[in-house]
């Protein structure tokens, strides 16, 4: 332990002295460890198959959040049902580039981009789409890319409304992955956002939207 200008002995930085181990501790030449990777990297089942489609609702409906099958031509409906029973026909956000019909009839703010986080709260939900989803895991990815906006989109509404389309749908987290672009702001959403406490209380809405609802586009 050093002096400090004054005389009297430094406190060292904590985090100085555990690198300073770990470095003692691994030598002047670590050895290289070598990573296994005889993990799946597919499924059994190509994107969009049947079988996905219900197990993605299964694990969706399982960690509380709702999902309508839809066809292309029903989403504007399917959305429009949604948001009058879940928003009471408020005002919603939405990504600059969601598709207009999407959201015919609701009352809409579109994202440009200046909105603040109280702007956003305000708001009754959002819509937006996906870049992937992963059956096993009941996850669904958000990459800011087409119909999707900015990150905090879907993290301050207390509502989210997302259209997944069928080929979006894979088995394994790993396709997942290679369909992504890892530099992009990328958000993992597994069901609505929720947490406990230490007595394990379950608390909603503290990360994220307390409401989840899943549109899944079949056709």
């Amino acid at each position: 332990m050093s002096a400090a200008a004054d005389g009297t002995a430094a406190v060292p930085d904590a985090r100085s002295e555990v690198m300073a181990r770990i470095r003692s501790a691994l030598g002047e030449h670590p050895p290289v460890v070598e990573v296994t990777r005889g993990y799946r990297t597919s499924g059994e089942h190509r994107p969009g198959a049947a079988e996905l489609l219900d197990l993605l609702q299964d694990r969706l409906v399982d960690y509380k959040a709702g999902v309508t099958r839809s066809t292309a031509d029903q989403v504007p409906a399917t959305v429009g049902g949604l948001l009058e029973r879940l928003a009471g026909g408020g005002r919603v956000v939405v990504p600059p580039d969601l598709p207009g019909d999407w959201t015919a009839g609701a009352d809409v703010l579109r994202d440009d981009g200046a909105l603040t986080s109280a702007e956003l709260d305000r708001v009754a939900g959002v819509v937006t789409a996906c870049a992937v989803a992963v059956a096993e895991t009941g996850t669904i990815v958000l990459d800011a890319g087409s119909g999707q906006g900015r990150r905090a989109l879907s993290l301050v509404p207390d509502l989210h409304v997302c259209v997944v389309r069928a080929d979006q749908v894979v088995q394994t987290v790993p396709e997942a992955v290679a369909r992504l672009e890892p530099r992009r702001p990328l958000t993992w959403i597994s069901g609505p956002s929720a947490t406990s406490d230490i007595e394990l209380n379950r608390v909603e809405g503290v990360h994220g939207p307390r409401t989840l609802e899943v549109v899944l586009v079949t056709g």
